[in-house]
């Protein structure tokens, strides 16, 4: 009895061990343009694999394309994905001070041409990777990211599906009718003081008139960045009105992969 369960026991850690030694997820740093910018990414994926798979994008907070971004880069690897942290500042600055990281993003956003044109220059470097099928990529944003995949998603571009978590819903350019291709999920924090009810409410409706495909996740008593653990020393740092939220993290996350396979499979 006691000779099967060992000879079980070693299977199984074989069998993991085994699994383990076969991803093999690495990421380096990339460069692409949008004119005469040059945008500073982060590309991940599993080299164990082979031939093309689908693709996502990873769009950064307002803090810009940091280690978080690349954070989450890798996660998509080990997914299976080939991942990209896109760079929406340029030359990949990032801010160290809320000030610095708000005059960055509202660069960003106050000029919709230049957000649309660094987002489709990390597009199109993705799609131009031999490992990756361009007919199957999808787009996450965190924070301003969040707000970044939205607006593209709103604007008709040909992705698979868009993922927000704690981005910004408001827009002065609200999807028209048959206009969004992408499928659509949004997970947000039902006590973030920066998005509150009426926002929530407007996009939802916007989401519906529009016709697309989309689903809100709305966490009871969850703050702003819900899903960056640096949230809490940033919140007192600086005085910011976020926090991190375990529980809403890995069930955003969860559901999230759940997602894109969803999408990636049809």
């Amino acid at each position: 009895m006691m000779t099967r369960f060992w000879m079980v026991l070693c299977l199984v850690i074989a069998l993991v061990s085994t699994s383990s030694a076969s991803a093999e997820v690495s990421g380096r740093d990339v460069e692409y343009k949008a004119g005469d910018t040059v945008l500073k990414g982060y590309l991940a994926q599993d080299t164990a694999l082979k031939g093309k798979r689908p693709a996502v994008l990873v769009v950064h907070e307002w803090w810009g394309h940091n280690e978080y971004a690349r954070k989450r880069a890798r996660m998509l690897a080990e997914q299976g994905y080939v991942a990209l942290a896109v760079d929406m500042y340029g030359d990949g600055k990032t801010a160290q001070h809320p000030d610095d990281a708000g005059k960055f993003a509202g660069e960003v956003m106050k000029n919709k041409a230049i957000g649309e044109a660094r987002f489709n220059a990390a597009l199109d470097f993705i799609k131009r990777q031999q490992s990756v099928d361009p007919a199957r990529i999808a787009a996450i944003g965190y924070c301003f990211g969040g707000a970044v995949v939205l607006h593209m998603a709103r604007q008709g571009v040909d992705l698979k599906g868009v993922v927000s978590y704690h981005g910004s819903l408001a827009t002065d350019s609200p999807a028209k009718e048959g206009m969004v291709k992408a499928r659509v999920l949004v997970f947000n924090g039902d006590a973030d003081k920066m998005i509150p009810p009426e926002q929530v409410a407007a996009f939802k409706q916007e989401m519906t008139r529009a016709g697309a495909s989309f689903r809100y996740v709305g966490y009871p008593g969850v703050q702003h960045s819900f899903t960056n653990p640096d949230a809490d020393a940033f919140a007192v740092k600086f005085k910011l009105p976020i926090a991190y939220d375990k529980k809403a993290d890995r069930d955003s996350w969860a559901q999230t992969k759940k997602f894109l396979k969803e999408i990636f499979s049809k």
